[in-house]
């Protein structure tokens, strides 16, 4: 910046005086320097909200990076926080009421979340700045309301969704112990399963389910190979890949999937030097044979105290319904003692419909005021519109929503003489997945009725 055009830079006459530094990291433009137009950009490298690591700088937001991190003085924030109103509550109070009216909020949480609001906004580092995810979870320490916080401050557009998705945690958990170099490479494909590719090889966006169920296929495989003392994927060979498959029996359709879909992006990022999985044929699914489950197994669950137990377990014991069905019920689909399932009119059981009523009387009694359309709710999801997680009732339960309708249908197909076209009309099944428990009528131990829970 000091140097005379035409001479050598001259570093001891630069720095007579003293230095100036820099803080790494930081925006800076040169003067003249245009800045890139949106088409010039790379849309797949902008991660905005999304944040998928947790590292881009806070400026990308336009907000001004912290220096350090200070915990907030606490009788500064209550004195904040007793203040009748401020810039955050009074911008989202409509909000707030529009929130409590259609959820059926009722005036204690309505106001926890008001007096929430002011707490953050003691906590913005500007008055105008808006507020991330992982910031509003700091309410706990101070009692306050945090999901129905996020919901408000989402619909105001004051939102920076900065919070870890169950895909990222799950994906923490399994890879932190592996080499720096496996560990880099494996973010390069997450960051390609989770937000697609526009480069060789061009990919849409996974499922979530579909990248955890990758994950899970190769975790053992990778872990096997950096204690073998393996520190890249480069290093990995053809018979490297084939022997761990050969190791691997109940995952190995799912272990092949995934090391073709990581050997495959991490080629066309030119991270290794060839595809070791190329021209690999896939591996063959597993089947397995279904088993009848102790029906005195069933009729405990089925007459559990917990009323949102026993009608879980009741609709898939009698109706064989899957358990993201169960979860997605909502109560317009009880009409006349019928279910409606997708296209499926079904009869509800005596037995179901003993265990619906009760269930609706709890539910009534308990969260008199909610908006929720589900049928099965809880403490967690009543106050919003949301189904219930996937957890929901089955935690801690010896049975399991997929065995459970295992049994039904086992049952089916065994009271009708291997009738395929009842239980795919009955059931929603294919022909394939019909003929895995038609297998079973020769097998000695799937015969015996006293294994069975009487059907009505």
């Amino acid at each position: 910046m000091v140097q005379i055009p035409g001479q050598a830079l001259d570093l001891a006459g630069a720095n007579r005086d003293g230095h100036q530094l820099f803080f790494a990291n930081m925006s800076f433009h040169r003067h003249g320097a245009p800045p890139l137009s949106p088409k010039q950009r790379a849309p797949w490298k902008l991660r905005d909200q999304q944040n998928l690591t947790g590292t881009e700088p806070i400026a990308d937001f336009g907000v001004q990076m912290a220096l350090f991190d200070m915990a907030p003085d606490r009788q500064v924030l209550a004195a904040r926080v007793r203040r009748e109103d401020n810039d955050l509550t009074r911008y989202c109070a409509a909000l707030v009421r529009e929130h409590a009216a259609r959820a059926g909020w009722s005036k204690r949480q309505r106001n926890d979340v008001t007096r929430s609001l002011r707490i953050l906004q003691g906590l913005r580092p500007t008055p105008t700045s808006k507020i991330r995810a992982t910031d509003v979870l700091q309410l706990r320490q101070y009692s306050g309301n945090v999901l129905s916080t996020i919901d408000v401050l989402a619909a105001a557009g004051l939102l920076i969704e900065d919070r870890p998705t169950r895909v990222e945690r799950y994906f923490v958990a399994k890879t932190n112990t592996l080499p720096p170099v496996m560990k880099d490479q494996l973010e390069v494909w997450l960051e390609v399963l989770t937000n697609g590719s526009r480069q060789a090889p061009r990919q849409k966006p996974r499922d979530a389910k579909t990248i955890i169920v990758h994950i899970l296929g190769i975790e053992p495989i990778i872990h096997a190979w950096a204690a073998a003392g393996l520190h890249s994927f480069a290093e990995v060979t053809r018979a490297d890949i084939t022997a761990a498959l050969d190791e691997t029996k109940a995952r190995r359709h799912i272990a092949g999937n995934g090391l073709k879909s990581l050997f495959t992006t991490l080629k066309g990022r030119r991270l290794i030097f060839a595809n070791p999985t190329r021209g690999m044929k896939a591996s063959p699914k597993a089947t397995n044979i279904p088993l009848a489950l102790d029906a005195a197994v069933i009729r405990g669950e089925l007459n559990s105290p917990n009323p949102v137990v026993a009608l879980a377990v009741a609709l898939v014991a009698f109706h064989a319904l899957t358990g993201q069905q169960v979860r997605e019920l909502r109560l317009t689909d009880i009409r006349d003692g019928h279910l409606v399932v997708a296209d499926r009119l079904i009869p509800l059981a005596g037995p179901v419909r003993t265990r619906l009523a009760a269930w609706l009387d709890h539910r009534n009694r308990t969260w008199p005021g909610t908006a929720n359309p589900h049928l099965l709710i809880n403490r967690r999801t009543a106050p919003r519109l949301l189904p219930v997680s996937s957890q929901f009732p089955w935690s801690g339960l010896t049975l399991r929503p997929r065995v459970l309708r295992e049994d039904r249908i086992l049952h089916e197909i065994h009271a009708t003489g291997g009738d395929i076209r009842r239980v795919c009309d009955l059931f929603g099944l294919s022909v394939e997945g019909a003929a895995r428990y038609l297998h079973t009528l020769e097998h000695t131990d799937l015969t015996v009725e006293s294994k069975r829970v009487p059907r009505t």
